[in-house]
């Protein structure tokens, strides 16, 4: 029997709030949170410019910090979006969870939580005469710097351990590194976890930041980021003519989904049903979006064919949206080969226009965009939408929010390597 999943709790730490309603309140009144990077100096590099989480401690949301010291940003807003959330379901004053089937499926970005200790570890140990790392010397530098050890021996599925310390979760345990789409991925994934029943409650989500130079540099190599540095705040330009590239976000976004007779039996505030999942690979380029949008359509057509609605039930698309050539007007042509004559009604909008691209964080970011959609019944806008591409004709929800009927999202995410994945959830 397939069980009804449901969603009791969410947090973010995003660069436009900490909080479920501030974040928001930016969101709907068209706030960009893109400025000069701060996080290094950036000012010589291609693109000086990215949307940061700013005046964030982690350490503020722990209940074991002894267990957290020395994170990095990755870990660190994990930790506090998942407290958040946790906050929110009521679980934090529910005395009969069953933790061993409490799990957790995470979404978390790849590679050295502290690039800079990394690389002041690796600078300190060059040999000049060898042209290359001196072991031993790098092994004395680390021993002095003992955050700089606990940070480049940390794997990627280091930010669930901490999550599963923090929440003492003894359920199943996933990570994935599925680039943009690993938090959609991991939400859709979890909901199969609950529906095939092991597990009562399940943590889901992302959280990553690409804000370091090794990320700035890859992206820029690639040509992917916008490098307009003379009018960054308006960078981020999904759908229209003038984009050239996404900005760069960090953040978390975590989500509490529960088997539907589980959230009822402890009277909790439900705020929607995970109805739909649908993921697809394009098995074309590691970098590049199939052009016909293959892998795109195969999985909005899984999502809804899961959540067993059409594509005249949809009241709304959150939209990958990166604001790249290639993907605005490849997802724009998904979109119109999934809804047909119904795809000019349905609106859509990017909210990486405000608060640029959280990498394996946007997808359950953007999810919860679409929950508090539903509860307000407005759309937040796609900014910076003044020349629209006439490759992208559809309704965007151009520079101002929306009031709308809001009872059913799909949410997108495309990532690179050429997964997708797609979420449809709906109002109860």
């Amino acid at each position: 029997m397939s069980r009804r999943i449901v969603i009791t709790g969410m947090g973010w730490i995003t660069p436009l709030g900490h909080d479920i309603e501030t974040a928001w309140s930016n969101l709907l009144a068209g706030t960009s949170a893109i400025r000069p990077t701060a996080h290094f100096d950036a000012s010589t590099f291609p693109t000086s410019f990215s949307a940061q989480v700013r005046d964030y401690d982690y350490r503020k949301y722990v209940t074991k910090p002894e267990a957290h010291e020395g994170v990095g940003r990755n870990t660190g807003y994990a930790l506090g979006a998942v407290a958040l959330a946790w906050a929110s379901s009521g679980l934090d004053r529910h005395d009969g969870l069953n933790r061993e089937r409490l799990g957790i499926y995470l979404g978390s970005g790849e590679g050295v939580l502290d690039f800079e200790n990394y690389v002041a570890s690796n600078l300190a140990g060059w040999n000049d005469d060898a042209r290359a790392v001196d072991s031993v010397k790098w092994a004395d530098v680390a021993q002095q710097r003992m955050t700089a050890v606990r940070e480049i021996e940390q794997e990627p599925n280091m930010p669930l351990a901490h999550l599963a310390m923090e929440l003492e979760a003894y359920g199943p345990a996933y990570n994935c590194l599925t680039a943009c789409a690993a938090s959609t991925q991991a939400i859709g994934e979890a909901t199969h976890i609950l529906r095939r029943g092991d597990a009562d409650v399940m943590v889901a989500g992302g959280a990553h930041t690409m804000i370091h130079p090794l990320g700035v540099t890859g992206f820029n190599r690639l040509t992917a980021l916008s490098e307009r540095n003379d009018d960054h705040t308006t960078a981020a330009r999904p759908f229209d003519r003038t984009r050239d590239g996404f900005v760069l976000g960090e953040g978390a976004g975590m989500l509490i989904l529960e088997t539907l007779d589980h959230a009822q039996a402890r009277g909790a505030n439900i705020l929607c049903e995970i109805v739909g999942f649908g993921s697809s690979a394009d098995a074309y380029r590691i970098t590049d979006i199939e052009p016909d949008g293959r892998g795109a359509v195969v999985a909005m057509t899984e999502a809804l064919d899961d959540a067993g609605v059409t594509p005249a039930d949809i009241d709304y698309i959150s939209a990958h949206g990166t604001g790249t050539k290639e993907n605005d007007s490849i997802e724009t042509k998904a979109v119109k080969r999934v809804f047909g004559e119904y795809a000019a009604d349905v609106p859509v909008s990017s909210i990486k226009s405000m608060m640029g691209h959280l990498i394996a964080a946007a997808g359950a970011v953007e999810l919860i965009t679409c929950v508090l959609a539903m509860r307000d019944q407005k759309l937040p806008p796609t900014i910076n939408l003044n020349d629209p591409d006439p490759a992208c004709d559809l309704d965007y929800v151009p520079n101002a929010s929306r009031d709308a009927k809001v009872d059913i999202c799909l949410s997108n995410s495309f990532g690179f390597g050429g997964q997708n994945d797609t979420l449809i959830i709906r109002r109860v």
